[in-house]
């Protein structure tokens, strides 16, 4: 795993980080989810392909959101710098694993739900968005292939009322993406505490390929 995926990753992991994400871009700044109902789930999970050997795939992060103690969701959070033509795919893969686990529990399913944050600056997500759009179908068949689509946030193209609504890091984080869509030789200025001072330096360290933001760790440590 690259360093900006699994810095990326690590920061998403926190309850705090991973509550603010959802309850921005999907439930657009209603406070619904508090980290206290997350537990971290499987980001592992098998499959048998044609050739019968056993593969596995992981997620970037994983978590159950518990409310009331009975209806649960499943949210799962890919990152993505760089665009993926084939990311349809894998995100219904992700799902399906998700939904066949919960089967094999024995457990009545519940909602599984992707996001795809996609942290490039240099233009938004320009492939396709569902398994239909990377297939060629005969015009007489297409009704009866299956859709899937998958969710992506441009998080460099985020609105300003957008960015006011984070509470967690992530707001820092996703300020700093805007600002450098913006101006390339942008250097970070805001002014909020970091509540997660090591992810997030870390972070814009591999980021930028800036080792002034791992000197600050550094400094701050001593």
């Amino acid at each position: 795993m690259g360093q900006k995926d699994l810095s990326e990753k690590i920061l998403a992991d926190y309850n705090d980080v991973f509550a603010d994400i959802v309850n921005v871009l999907v439930l657009e700044g209603r406070q619904r989810i508090d980290p206290d109902d997350l537990t971290a789930t499987a980001v592992h999970s098998q499959y048998k392909a044609d050739d019968g050997v056993l593969h596995e795939q992981e997620r970037d992060v994983s978590k159950y959101w518990e409310k009331q103690k009975i209806h649960m969701s499943l949210f799962g959070i890919e990152n993505q710098t760089d665009i993926e033509k084939n990311m349809p795919f894998r995100v219904i893969g992700y799902d399906g694993a998700a939904y066949r686990q919960q089967l094999l529990q024995k457990r009545k399913p519940v909602p599984v739900i992707t996001l795809v944050l996609h942290f490039g600056t240099k233009e938004r997500w320009n492939k396709p968005c569902s398994i239909k759009e990377l297939l060629d179908i005969p015009e007489d068949l297409d009704k009866y292939v299956s859709d899937y689509s998958m969710h992506v946030f441009d998080i460099a193209w985020l609105t300003d009322e957008q960015l006011a609504m984070f509470e967690s890091d992530f707001g820092i984080v996703a300020n700093f993406f805007v600002q450098k869509r913006k101006n390339k030789d942008y250097v970070p200025d805001d002014k909020r505490i970091i509540q997660h001072v090591d992810e997030v330096l870390k972070l814009l360290s591999v980021m930028t390929g800036d080792n002034r933001y791992a000197s600050i760790l550094s400094f701050e440590r001593r």
